[in-house]
């Protein structure tokens, strides 16, 4: 059974809190912990084709990183924690009994339909973000407009994309290059046109 929430939280609070939960998921924003929305069957698959997507990119670079699909927290400060839909992170990785990633290099979003959501992956997260000194690169992966922003860090922040990533999203550091059709997968089937006889 979900218990009560004790608020304001630190992040190491949420974290014994949230393993203790027997559904959902959760972030911690300012102390206050976050449902996640509830995810469709297309999120899901999108967010498993990011996963393979960096993996295969990992393998083919022969670099020492690895990649996670969601689940993983990343501590963002001390009563913010995240946890993104897939991100790469050096070698070693994490113990399997691990909650937390400490180093990411890259964290990826797929947007929501959930309006306060998506805007949340827009602007709060990318402030967030840019407070892990690890993070080079946030991508936000909008399913339905079929785009990609990539986000790279200049300085103290997470720079905004002057357009869409095209053709190959480059990731340097690590050295990494994912071509945006494998993040996205393939255009989905347009609907058959209804007979008018």
């Amino acid at each position: 059974m979900n218990q009560v929430l004790p608020t304001p939280m630190t992040v190491d609070e949420f974290l014994r809190w949230s393993v203790r939960q027997e559904r959902g998921r959760y972030e911690l924003e300012g102390g206050r912990v976050v449902a996640m929305p509830s995810e469709t069957i297309g999120h899901i698959k999108l967010k498993s084709r990011v996963y393979a997507a960096f993996d295969a990119a990992i393998s083919r670079a022969g670099l020492g990183f690895y990649a996670l699909s969601d689940g993983a927290t990343v501590r963002v400060s001390r009563d913010r924690a995240y946890e993104p839909d897939a991100l790469v992170a050096p070698l070693p990785s994490p113990p399997d009994d691990a909650l937390e990633v400490t180093d990411p290099v890259i964290v990826v979003e797929v947007l929501s339909p959930t309006p306060a959501s998506a805007r949340r992956d827009l602007t709060t997260k990318v402030a967030g973000y840019a407070l892990v000194a690890s993070i080079q690169h946030y991508l936000v992966i909008d399913p339905g407009e079929r785009l990609v922003f990539h986000y790279q860090r200049v300085g103290e922040l997470l720079a905004a994309p002057q357009a869409p990533a095209e053709g190959v999203v480059h990731l340097d550091p690590p050295g990494l290059e994912v071509p945006v059709a494998d993040l996205l997968g393939p255009e989905p089937e347009a609907a058959p046109p209804l007979s008018s006889g």
